[in-house]
């Protein structure tokens, strides 16, 4: 098979030798480099030609949490990680089959997680005697036989970089700069990538600084027609297009899809929105993403400090808008009083924690799920609050419109847990109907209600079904009202220091929490009923959970699995569900806080399975976990 060409050299592609052509269903790469080698803008671009040619995708981006770490050193490395398939997958893949490493410390990071046997392509020009002795490597990897078990492909990308612009009148650091797009166009040409998507993008991310434009593509011309001319590579892959649900897709991420949740719950809702929010990783693009359609009526206020932006978003409610607010675990630590104030007040509010590894300042770039009973009990007195968490990227927009519901439909703030590994993730999106889409609208109180003569109008008048109370924009006439942080009297709203009244007033927040409708949790069982045992997580640890009971299913070993987007309050036939097993296994990156809160609730012994290390469970771990756990429930069984 040959390539399709028009052209040759520095300019267009060319195809001028026949290679062998592998058929795969999947491939794992993963892009990795010093941070300032543009790795993630590397894999990125690699992604989006994947998503256009049709595969399945998931994708996992990781990098340092300093601004610039020290050049060619460990902590400096950043990665990105993307797994596309001809058919549907669940995680962004437990081990690259292909490591692209530009730097020694770049493989010295991620050769542990490549597979006896797999490709490693490295960039031989930053193999110096400084480079690997910062790393720690005494003798050079490439010479020294360590990678004797490994396809390793050698390649001067910074020499062969600087050979195809050397015409162009950049500079040799400049020159350099361009690596990324060589590395590009080979991993480009290896897998049958289509090429004209990351050349129009170029021309746009530089359109102002066409020199630049046009470098980085000569650039990706010249990686591609190293892989279509050199004798290394005598094989190129394909992975056909996934068969997925008919409709129009887009790549999306997390914090993409929660930011476009928002708009349309401002559309469906017909209420604007206001975010006010504090700028914190890795939350942050959802502020800028949302910052982009103020014709739908978004403002975007990026406040001094997290406890101004929920406050201006609390604010927003009162005045009739929907207030929402974003940041991640050290920032809900500031919100709390504000989040508090919000459940005396029985506004609606969107709190968006995009989880990362704590405590304190932790891992500001790390993935983690240890939010969880902040999210539940972080607040004084007794305060409760509805917890939504989304299960992947695309789902983050449906997320963002159920906390929508819940805080519109009840008057309540509502934690929405995402996290790091979904925020920065992504994955095809089914756009969907506008049509299809919940109607939000909401009624604001124009008349008086008080239950006597007076003709006043009463904030805290509830509404029978949902005890929602009734919602005044200021300034209607006739419905002037008092609310605030002191215990308001029932129906009133006067502020009351009777006993049973904040006893009745306490209860009745309680009620409105635990009354709020949520669907039943839905469980995965192709056995019919077979499976003993069953996995239950929420959040990111859908994929991975959902992956490795896959692989625990072909060994022919059943088990059922569940995931939960309600965390409070729970679906109502979880404990149902929860006694019909005679093992409940819950991975979670925590130290165990869904066990706790389901061991309390229900009275079931569920089996513990926690990770703390940044990193997203990988299907294999959690396929041995499940299947030491059904053999001994199976041996215990048969005592």
């Amino acid at each position: 098979m040959t390539t399709s060409a028009n052209g040759s050299g520095n300019g267009a592609l060319s195809a001028t030798r026949p290679t062998e052509v592998s058929q795969l269903d999947r491939v794992v790469i993963r892009f990795a480099g010093d941070s300032g080698d543009g790795m993630q803008l590397t894999g990125d671009r690699f992604t989006s030609e994947a998503a256009a040619f049709g595969n399945d995708l998931s994708t996992m981006p990781n990098f340092p949490a300093e601004i610039r770490a020290p050049q060619g050193t460990i902590p400096g490395v950043s990665s990105f990680q993307v797994h596309f398939a001809d058919y549907d997958i669940l995680t962004p893949g437990d081990r690259p089959d292909v490591l692209v490493a530009m730097n020694p410390a770049a493989l010295k990071a991620n050769l542990g997680d490549v597979p006896q046997g797999g490709t490693v392509i490295v960039n031989t020009d930053e193999f110096t005697k400084r480079n690997l002795t910062k790393v720690g490597y005494e003798a050079d990897p490439l010479d020294s036989g360590a990678l004797e078990s490994f396809q390793v492909h050698q390649v001067a990308m910074s020499t062969l970089t600087q050979g195809a612009l050397a015409d162009t009148g950049l500079g040799k650091k400049d020159a350099e700069r361009c690596k990324n797009m060589f590395a590009l166009g080979l991993l480009s040409w290896m897998y049958h990538r289509p090429t004209e998507g990351t050349e129009r993008f170029l021309r746009e991310k530089f359109a102002k600084k066409p020199d630049i434009a046009e470098a980085n593509i000569l650039a990706f011309r010249a990686g591609w027609n190293y892989g279509e001319t050199t004798e290394s590579f005598a094989t190129t892959f394909e992975v056909a297009p996934a068969k997925l649900a008919r409709g129009t897709y887009r790549q999306i991420t997390g914090n993409t899809a929660l930011a476009y949740g928002l708009v349309a719950a401002g559309q469906q809702s017909g209420l604007p929105i206001l975010l006010g929010t504090y700028p914190i990783t890795p939350a942050s693009d959802i502020l800028h993403e949302l910052s982009k359609h103020k014709n739908f009526g978004i403002l975007t206020f990026q406040a001094e400090d997290e406890i101004a932006g929920i406050g201006a978003a609390l604010g927003a409610s009162y005045g009739g808008a929907l207030g929402v607010t974003s940041t991640s675990g050290p920032g809900v630590a500031l919100k709390s009083e504000t989040i508090g104030l919000g459940v005396m007040t029985e506004l609606p509010l969107v709190v968006i924690d995009v989880q990362r590894g704590g405590p304190s300042t932790g891992l500001p770039t790390k993935t983690e799920q240890a939010d969880l009973l902040q999210a539940m009990f972080g607040r004084n007195g007794e305060s409760p609050v509805p917890i939504v968490a989304p299960c992947t990227p695309a789902d983050c927009f449906d997320a963002a419109l159920e906390a929508t519901r819940i805080a519109l439909t009840y008057r309540t703030p509502v934690l929405l847990l995402s996290d790091g590994a979904i925020a920065n993730g992504s994955e095809p999106w089914l756009i969907p109907d506008v049509e299809d889409l919940p109607d939000l609208r909401v009624e604001f109180a124009t008349e008086p209600n008080a239950t006597n003569d007076s003709g006043e109008f009463w904030p805290y008048v509830r509404d029978p079904e949902t005890l929602a109370r009734a919602w005044a924009v200021p300034g209607t006439a006739g419905l002037q009202h008092r609310i605030g942080g002191l215990e308001k009297a029932d129906g009133t709203g006067h502020i009351s220091y009777d006993p049973a009244n904040h006893d009745k007033m306490v209860r009745l927040r309680q009620a409105k929490i635990d009354g709020i409708a949520v669907p039943d949790v839905a469980v995965d069982d192709p056995s019919g009923g077979k499976a003993r045992v069953l996995a239950l997580g929420w959040g990111s640890s859908y994929g991975p959970i959902g992956a490795a009971c896959r692989r625990v299913r072909k060994q022919g070993m059943p088990i059922a699995q569940a995931h939960l987007r309600h965390l409070n309050p729970f679906p109502a036939n979880l404990g149902a569900v929860l006694a019909s097993y005679d093992k409940v296994v819950v991975p979670e990156m925590n130290l165990g806080q869904l066990a706790m809160l389901l061991r309390a609730r229900y009275l079931v012994d569920v089996e513990s399975y926690t990770k703390v290390a940044g990193m997203a469970f990988k299907a294999e771990e959690l396929q041995g976990v499940f299947t030491d756990v059904i053999t001994a429930t199976s041996e215990e069984a048969a005592k």
